[in-house]
């Protein structure tokens, strides 16, 4: 992977998130996520870095169960692919699923991207009453 590829979704997240000051961006001790420009881009954007150790399975657990289960449930069950433009497609519309439309029962039958806003309405109004 290369660092203009994921400077590109860095500067994706960044826009969809809009202020992103105070975030914690983790990831593994790729190269690409090491390099100099990318480490400036986080620290102009007040995002800290967070980088896993090396040969822990666990510092990933989370990012890593969200690989299988894409993997399972989109890449081989759906393949073989035709071309990549049908693997991108795919995983955008995968990807708004998971974010927008999945209900979880332990958020209350709501999807994350729901809960996110919810949240982050709740502790806008609780600092007015403050």
């Amino acid at each position: 992977m290369h660092t203009e590829l994921i400077l590109d979704a860095l500067e994706q997240a960044i826009w969809h998130r809009g202020n992103p000051e105070g975030l914690i961006h983790h990831s593994d001790r790729g190269s690409q996520y090491l390099s100099i420009r990318y480490t400036e881009r986080l620290a102009e954007a007040g995002i800290q870095a967070s980088v896993g150790s090396v040969g822990d399975s666990y510092d990933n657990a989370l990012a890593e169960t969200i690989n299988g289960l894409f993997k399972t449930e989109i890449i081989r069950r759906n393949g073989p692919w035709k071309n990549v433009d049908a693997v991108e497609y795919a995983t955008l519309e995968w990807v708004n699923w998971f974010n927008n439309q999945r209900l979880l029962s332990s958020i209350g039958y709501i999807s994350p991207a729901q809960y996110e806003t919810d949240y982050y309405d709740n502790l806008n109004e609780s600092g007015k009453v403050a």
